[in-house]
């Protein structure tokens, strides 16, 4: 093998048979062995005197998990390992056959590179999906818009679990605080780079952790305003009809006096009717006047 040419082995399984490989072939440590084969690790690099293991995630669609990623890594070979099909990656090896450089650890970079930027297809949807949500809520809120909330809630939780220890892990590597081998000053730039992306999405997740919360706000608030609106129309509807049951019950009186002298055609439309109706005229236009039924003055 020349000494500027790297092996990089991508494996799609976490079974015995790539454990073996792993444990006999690359002299990959138990500990960094045990970890791909568990898997659900946090982003992370570890030393390991003569390769580095490195954790990290990427996204797929919106509303799927994220994908892990262990990757081991040492001057001439770079073994990547995951359970499910990460086409960035396969575009990533491929863009690295057409460049005519030092391989070694622009090849890690690739992979990591194309890890994070699936990420921002990934949030671009959020955020679209987080303005349909605040949409729908002004026109009409509903329960499902609420369940919704909280499911795009936690998926942003799974998410800033996952961006803000993979950019500290990313700072690690550019101040060498975990050596890299082949680092050089020159491959620091794309270190730099990948952890420039990262500061992007980190505070992307958090502008949308913002946008979410604002959007519960919204829906809390919609739901309020409708029902303080009920509460109006039951309340008007009641004080409406509180003084027709007054008057109701005065004229509904059994008094002889009164049963005596109040029963012509002309006392029924007059006391009868005629209060009721100029009762029900009074209290709307005075609802009308207080801006309590439509537009008052």
């Amino acid at each position: 093998m020349k000494e500027d040419k790297l092996l990089w082995l991508d494996l799609e399984d976490t079974g015995e048979e790539t454990l073996t490989l792993l444990r006999e072939v690359f002299k990959i440590h138990p500990l960094a062995v045990e970890d791909a084969g568990e898997f659900h690790q946090r982003p992370k690099v570890e030393d390991y005197d003569d390769f580095v293991s490195i954790v990290a995630y990427g996204a797929r669609e919106m509303g799927q998990p994220l994908v892990e990623v262990h990757s081991f890594y040492a001057e001439h070979f770079l073994v990547s390992v995951h359970r499910d099909a990460i086409p960035a990656i396969g575009d990533a090896c491929h863009t690295l056959t057409r460049l005519h450089t030092d391989r070694r650890l622009v090849a890690l970079y690739r992979l990591l590179d194309a890890l994070v930027d699936t990420m921002f297809p990934y949030l671009a949807a959020f955020d679209d999906r987080i303005d349909e949500l605040q949409d729908q809520i002004f026109q009409n809120p509903r329960q499902e818009q609420l369940a919704e909330l909280f499911t795009l809630k936690r998926q942003l939780v799974d998410m800033r679990k996952v961006v803000t220890p993979q950019r500290d892990m990313t700072s690690a590597m550019m101040t060498q605080i975990i050596p890299i081998p082949g680092m050089t000053s020159e491959s620091e730039k794309y270190v730099r780079d990948l952890y420039d992306h990262l500061i992007r999405i980190s505070d992307m997740v958090d502008s949308y952790r913002d946008l979410l919360s604002g959007a519960l706000d919204a829906y809390m608030s919609m739901v309020s305003n409708k029902l303080n609106d009920v509460m109006k129309q039951l309340t008007i509807i009641a004080t409406v009809f509180l003084p027709l049951s007054f008057l109701t019950g005065f004229f509904g009186q059994n008094l002889g006096w009164m049963a005596s002298r109040i029963g012509s055609l002309g006392a029924f439309l007059g006391f009868g009717l005629g209060t009721e109706i100029a009762a029900v005229v009074g209290l709307l236009v005075f609802f009308r006047k207080r801006g309590w039924m439509g537009k008052g003055k």
